[in-house]
């Protein structure tokens, strides 16, 4: 059934036209024919009212005028009671007390005798009677007129009120064209500027003079055009950062390779083996990481509510073996539960990263720990991540966020210089802010990330 009806419905919208203009036409143009039907309707029935009390006035006065004696002949009674017209207005019947027709004004009337007087509506004729009933001493006197006379007036009268709209109807028509035109002349010219830019254009589309029931379609148009503004700029920066900060890793693997093309002995072979296994991992690294990136950067605001905490111990876990590997003691303190709206594998992205900075500055035997806070004034939620390595200096920390660079004060220490501009990458998609200080307790970086009150899910 809901099939069938499915099926109907479809193939009524495709016969309404696919122009916007002809559909506000059409539209228009039915709405302007109903309202002349129901006002054709309204005056037929008020025309027919009138009708009917001033054809009942008069019936009832013919009467009452006969009561004093009978015409002398059909033709006394007035215009209208001609015996051979079957459509005259009044036809006029007395009746003695007895029952015996004793006058007719039209020959072969044949209307029923009425014993209830007064008004009262009756078929005869094939056709419907009013029929007024009057009672004197000696005779009853009716007077009865076609029904058809009242309706042929009443259309007569409605026909003459809708003449004027009917005159109207094709100025309507011009009226709503040009109206209906004017008002789309707007969505005309978006069309042409549209039509006319090329295909590397994606500045925004005017939205002067815009219908308020198009501007938010331009509006929402606009923000597409600048969400692919933006990757195309992502893109831009992928390629450029990946073509510069390649060139020297590439490179350095083609001299690996040479060195250990160029080995003499096995133990030189196998240093140059070792030396390329590394440049190939820190290759693989920058790879993994400009990809990251470039992810987060494209990737669209999240919205999911995510248990910070959760993804603090799944982060911790992730580094375990990298931690474990330089005697680096990393935990989580007491922490709140904390939930923020966001992508649970990002946050877990940023926890990691923060996580494998601060393992790889500090020196073996170290500490690093992580801690959430839901600070009671405005409700923020502060991730920190602590260690005790040497830490990054006032004047650095601004630069620190930045991509490719490197300002850790531990030579031994090698890497893209991209961990904390994923951080930062990630902390704007989910309206966090990335701070950089000193741990007063362990005596080196501290990094935090404060998620604001506005963007902490309900009931956090």
């Amino acid at each position: 059934m809901n099939k069938q009806v499915t099926s109907r419905y479809s193939k009524l919208r495709s016969l309404l036209p696919r122009s916007l203009r002809m559909r506000l036409l059409a539209f228009l143009l039915a709405a302007i024919v109903l309202a002349g039907a129901v006002q054709g309707a309204l005056a037929y029935r008020g025309a027919l009212g009138e009708a009917d009390a001033l054809f009942d006035y008069h019936m009832q006065q013919t009467a009452l005028a006969l009561r004093s004696g009978l015409p002398v002949d059909a033709q006394g009674l007035g215009p209208g009671l001609d015996p051979e017209d079957e459509n005259h207005e009044f036809i006029v019947q007395v009746w003695t007390n007895e029952g015996l027709r004793i006058f007719e004004s039209a020959v072969g009337a044949d209307l029923p005798q009425i014993a209830v007087l007064g008004f009262a509506n009756v078929q005869a004729r094939g056709g419907t009677y009013r029929v007024f009933s009057l009672q004197t001493r000696a005779q009853v006197i009716q007077v009865a007129q076609n029904m058809a006379v009242r309706q042929g007036m009443a259309r007569s009268l409605a026909l003459r009120t809708l003449a004027p709209l009917a005159f109207m109807a094709p100025l309507l028509v011009v009226a709503v064209w040009w109206g209906v035109s004017r008002s789309l002349a707007p969505v005309e010219r978006v069309r042409r500027q549209l039509a006319e830019r090329q295909a590397d254009d994606l500045s925004p589309v005017s939205d002067a003079q815009l219908p308020d029931e198009v501007q938010p379609l331009v509006s929402e148009l606009n923000l597409l055009f600048e969400r692919v503004q933006r990757a195309f700029e992502i893109q831009q920066h992928f390629v450029a950062d990946a073509a510069h900060e390649l060139r020297s890793p590439l490179a350095a693997l083609r001299l690996q390779l040479q060195g250990l093309q160029r080995a003499s002995d096995d133990a030189a072979r196998a240093a140059a083996a070792e030396r390329l296994s590394s440049g190939i991992d820190r290759a693989t690294r920058l790879v993994e990481q400009l990809l990251a990136l470039a992810r987060q950067e494209a990737a669209a605001t999240p919205t999911e509510p995510v248990d910070l905490r959760a993804v603090a111990q799944l982060a911790l876990a992730d580094v375990a073996a990298a931690a474990q590997a330089r005697g680096t003691d990393a935990g989580l303190l007491d922490s709140d539960a904390a939930t923020v709206p966001g992508n649970a594998e990002a946050l877990r992205m940023l926890v990691r990263n923060l996580l494998d900075n601060a393992i790889k500055y500090t020196p073996p035997g170290g500490q690093v720990d992580v801690q959430v806070r839901a600070e009671a004034s405005g409700h923020a939620v502060r991730l920190t991540v602590e260690d005790s390595g040497p830490g990054i200096a006032p004047e650095h920390r601004d630069r620190a966020l930045q991509r490719f660079v490197r300002v850790g004060s531990d030579s031994a220490a090698t890497g893209s210089g991209l961990g904390l501009a994923i951080v930062q990458a990630i902390a704007q998609r989910h309206g966090a802010a990335v701070e950089l200080g000193a741990s007063e307790r362990l005596g080196g970086l501290r990094v935090a990330v404060v998620f604001a009150p506005e963007t902490i899910a309900p009931g956090a």
